[in-house]
């Protein structure tokens, strides 16, 4: 069962941090957090701070599946354990990228 939580945590953490930043989006937006008109407003910065903190769990979870006490003893978990952490890492920064730098309002 742990090795099953070593190579599903990656992905499901990204899972949960794609839906918190365009969650915050939504809420950011009804709010009108992004309403006065410089790059750097509320939302941006939450938005940005969201995205950080997203990208900042995906590097350790991926360092916690490095180090010798949370590795599986199994070559092969470990080894996707830790491909998985890497895609997991790198989706975060790929895929939330474009909402936490880029995106608007529309009103």
């Amino acid at each position: 069962m742990k090795d099953l939580l070593r190579i599903l945590l990656p992905p499901l953490l990204w899972l949960a941090g794609f839906s918190a930043l365009y969650g915050l989006h939504g809420i950011g937006c009804a709010a009108g957090w992004a309403e006065d008109g410089t790059y750097l407003s509320p939302q941006r910065l939450a938005l940005l701070s969201a995205w950080g903190g997203v990208i900042a769990a995906q590097g350790l979870v991926l360092l916690a599946l490095r180090s010798s006490r949370f590795a599986s003893p199994s070559p092969f978990v470990y080894r996707v354990s830790l491909i998985s952490g890497w895609v997991g890492l790198f989706a975060a920064i790929w895929s939330l990228q474009p909402v936490a730098t880029m995106s608007t309002c529309a009103f």
